[in-house]
């Protein structure tokens, strides 16, 4: 069980390591675990001494038993098909208000909220060239009903400005419209393909009202939202390569937190290169300053 469990780690920190956010286990596979792991710990309390035994079984049970409880309980409400999105006669403004007044009042999306929060739409430019997507709205977000303006989000403000450019300027937005529930305050899990497919149609109404030169696609749950799941793909395989979504050139890159959990050197060159790969791209002027950012002494 011991090696089974270092695998477990190593698979996760293999999976940190490639760009991915979160990772969603089921109810099931969390019994399991702590089954096995109760059992090491039973077999090693056989085999103390009887005083050391006393005091263990004398022990507060850990908080392992309500968590099982809660996530038995948990129930995520049904998501029904796709919704079919018809944009209406008008100039970008003009159908970019009603597409947002048509998603903030979503029934689907507004049931699947938690109580006080927001449902979440894209915010910039409608002209913008630059359309940088993610993946789902995170604590903050679904507070300020804005996408990325936590901690990850203000690296991508100072993304855009070591770019030349301010979050006005380009268009910002998820692929999700609200935070996937959980029966915790905290945390975040992958949105399911059943989620992503119920807003898929909004997000695409965004990008045919925008029309962008160039999207680039934060992290690699973003991606499956949009090019679909695919076990093989791995983000140091995809990014930093063109791919197409919508007939719009689609630039995979890491999310900033990726940048925030490891915070080295070579973390924000790498998302730099993308970067500027996009620049170029879209036409937009790179200097040679632009291009020595992040690199090694």
């Amino acid at each position: 069980m011991r090696e089974q469990l270092e695998n477990l780690v190593s698979e996760l920190k293999r999976l940190k390591s490639e760009g991915t956010e979160s990772v969603f286990i089921e109810d099931e596979t969390l019994q399991n675990l702590r089954e096995s792991v109760q059992k090491m710990k039973n077999s090693k309390e056989e085999s103390a001494p009887p005083s050391v035994e006393k005091r263990k079984t004398k022990s507060r049970p850990g908080p392992a038993v309500n968590l099982v409880a809660k996530t038995k309980e948990f129930q995520i409400a049904p998501i029904p098909p796709p919704p079919v999105v018809t944009l209406p006669a008008g100039d970008r403004q003009q159908r970019w208000e009603w597409l947002r007044d048509r998603v903030l009042n979503d029934p689907v999306c507004n049931e699947h909220l938690k109580p006080g929060k927001k449902v979440v739409f894209g915010v910039g430019s409608v002209d913008a060239d630059l359309f940088f997507c993610g993946e789902a709205p995170g604590a903050d977000e679904e507070i300020m009903g804005e996408p990325f303006v936590g901690r990850a989000g203000q690296l991508l403000t100072k993304i855009l400005g070591g770019m030349g450019l301010k979050r006005e300027e380009v268009y910002i937005g998820n692929i999700m419209n609200w935070r996937p529930e959980l029966p915790t305050a905290s945390g975040n899990r992958p949105p399911t393909m059943e989620e992503f497919n119920y807003c898929l149609p909004f997000l695409r109404a965004q990008l045919e009202i925008v029309e962008p030169k160039v999207i680039i696609a934060l992290g690699a749950t973003a991606v499956n939202g949009l090019l679909g799941p695919d076990p093989k793909r791995r983000m140091g395989d995809v990014r930093g390569r063109w791919h197409e979504f919508q007939n719009i050139p689609l630039m995979i890159t890491y999310h900033p937190s990726y940048i925030l959990r490891s915070g080295t050197l070579r973390a924000k060159r790498t998302i730099w290169e993308d970067m500027l790969m996009v620049m170029e791209k879209a036409g937009l002027p790179v200097s040679e300053k632009q291009r020595g950012y992040f690199l090694t002494k």
